[in-house]
């Protein structure tokens, strides 16, 4: 376990995505998946209102619906770490005042909770004033409903200005950051990591493994049954396959997955504290875990990729 930082929560090397959750995985297994996690030393979890929003004959709201009922049977809410997220539901759009008391309202409900330990912006809201939005994130922490909040697909630019409101009015401030970040789409090096590190924010990064390309179940001339695999396009090809050649071979140095490699590299970049990926069955759930230490080295070799 680590801590967070500018927060005492203690999370686990892995944060289980739970944008899976009732879309390509149904109850039984994403029930299976996060009994299997945390039985297994993992504690944060990660979902959203919108998830998943758009599967078919969905309107939002499933997986935090899994995970309350799941929760409600496991018990033992003190030793998770739970994050969600506002802003992209279709029906709770945006950052007001308004927005936010009700849709956390809905999140608890669905997750049959008292209180949200990490509670994300999802997205920026031109249209709201920093002042309304992080006031009434602060309303939401002074009365106990969320814990910590934190922000997710903003610029920098907005992120900083943001997190000078919080310290003007008083209000509390972004404590960590959500944002794209793997291997192959680094843009994130460049764009927000030096505000992030500027201002001691952790990251906290999705796509992890490349919607599933770093898992290594993508490979040359291969058919791959996934909902995921008409975006792979831009990864098949030469750069991705001499990555893979290269997890591949520290995969096996290292007696381990592809998976367990790719997101060893997130776990040392400046930064980051905890990536997040998804499974949707308990063998994905498996790949993903291991936790690994690269040498300086093998570090570099990835880099350099």
């Amino acid at each position: 376990m680590l801590t967070l930082a500018n927060t005492n929560l203690q999370i686990s090397p892995l944060c289980l995505g739970g944008n899976v959750f009732g879309w390509t995985a149904d109850v039984a297994n994403s029930e299976a998946v996060l009994s299997h996690f945390t039985d297994n030393g993992g504690n944060f979890i990660d979902t959203a209102d919108m998830y998943s929003e758009w599967g078919s004959g969905n309107v939002g709201g499933e997986s935090e619906t899994i995970i309350g009922n799941w929760l409600k049977k496991r018990g033992g809410r003190e030793s998770l770490v739970i994050a969600t997220k506002v802003a992209k539901l279709s029906t709770r759009r945006g950052l007001s005042s308004k927005n936010l008391q009700a849709a956390c309202e809905n999140s608890l409900s669905r997750l049959q909770t008292d209180y949200i330990d990490l509670y994300y912006a999802h997205e920026d809201d031109p249209q709201t004033p920093l002042e309304e939005t992080l006031g009434a994130f602060d309303s939401l922490i002074q009365s106990g409903k969320v814990r910590y909040v934190a922000a997710s697909n903003f610029t920098a630019e907005r992120l900083q200005e943001s997190l000078e409101v919080s310290r003007k009015n008083g209000f509390a401030a972004y404590v960590a950051a959500q944002d794209q970040f793997n291997l192959l789409e680094r843009d994130y090096e460049r764009t927000l990591q030096p505000t992030h590190m500027q201002n001691s924010l952790s990251q906290l990064p999705y796509f992890g493994l490349a919607r599933g390309f770093l898992t290594g179940k993508y490979r040359p001339g291969k058919s791959v049954d996934s909902m995921r695999a008409g975006g792979m396009g831009s990864y098949q090809n030469e750069r991705g396959w001499a990555l893979l050649s290269k997890l591949d071979d520290l995969a096996e140095k290292h007696q381990t997955t592809v998976s367990a490699i790719a997101l060893a590299w997130l776990r040392a970049r400046p930064s980051v504290a905890a990536p997040i990926a998804s499974a949707r069955t308990l063998e994905q759930l498996k790949e993903i875990m291991p936790v690994v230490e690269l040498s300086t080295q093998e570090l570099q070799i990835l880099t350099n990729s």
